[in-house]
């Protein structure tokens, strides 16, 4: 299977950009997106491209948003993690297929002045618990706003304190995630700089000043199903770029 994951920040913006094109050229068995930033009867996806297609909107209009396009029909789709408190924003979608879960998630930002970060704690946990309450190995994929190590940031020490990458995000992102998954990128290329985000300002893609902060994450017993872990840098049409996931299942 060929998997796609995409922080679009705006889907309407990026269908502008040239979004269905590259959907259609990438020709992926499943697309997930993020910050889509639409209600679904605001988003236009031919149904011929991709006939299964899911959309959850944050309850605040023009905000947050996930959603999964497939070319095959899941068993079952459910939206949030079924509590109240982390389910207004439209960030996590699971599709079960006959031998996993597929997950997509907007991992929420700490924000300016780090105002949300004690939030951002509570969600990791809670999706850390209901990652293991799933009853098949998983699929995760993609905006998690958290740069794992040194090596994922091209500015590691100026940004010590900002959302993404403090201590503490980094910490629960190893505490929470990674005791059971495995970083599917980082585990094929452990030592490769590559980024997924770069900022709007500074020129920072230009100068590839950027962040990998959007991840392919997989339960162990699949790690070795797995063909390649990539970053595509070269499409442009958000400030993220898709990540792509080439799996046997």
């Amino acid at each position: 299977m060929k998997l796609i994951s995409w922080n679009v920040n705006g889907i309407r913006a990026c269908i502008n950009k040239g979004f269905i094109d590259i959907v259609d050229a990438l020709d992926a068995d499943v697309f997930c997106l993020q910050e889509t930033k639409a209600q679904p009867e605001q988003i236009e996806i031919s149904k011929e491209l991709y006939p299964y297609q899911y959309a959850y909107s944050a309850v605040r209009k023009g905000y947050s948003g996930t959603m999964i396009l497939s070319r095959k029909e899941p068993l079952s789709v459910s939206y949030g993690l079924q509590i109240e408190e982390h389910d207004q924003e439209g960030r996590v979608i699971t599709a079960e297929f006959e031998n996993f879960y597929l997950v997509t998630v907007y991992t929420p930002n700490s924000g300016d002045g780090l105002k949300r970060l004690d939030y951002r704690m509570e969600w990791d946990k809670a999706f850390s618990s209901y990652i293991q309450s799933l009853d098949k190995p998983v699929v995760i994929c993609g905006d998690l706003n958290v740069a794992n190590e040194e090596i994922d940031i091209k500015n590691p020490k100026t940004n010590r304190r900002n959302a993404g990458f403090t201590d503490e995000e980094r910490d629960s992102f190893k505490a929470n995630l990674l005791p059971y998954l495995k970083d599917t990128f980082r585990t094929l290329y452990p030592d490769k700089v590559q980024y997924s985000w770069w900022s709007y300002r500074f020129n920072a893609r230009k100068n590839n000043a950027g962040w990998r902060i959007d991840y392919w994450l997989v339960s162990p017993e699949l790690m070795e199903k797995v063909e390649d872990s990539k970053i595509l840098t070269d499409i442009y049409g958000s400030d993220h770029c898709p990540i792509e996931l080439d799996i046997t299942l």
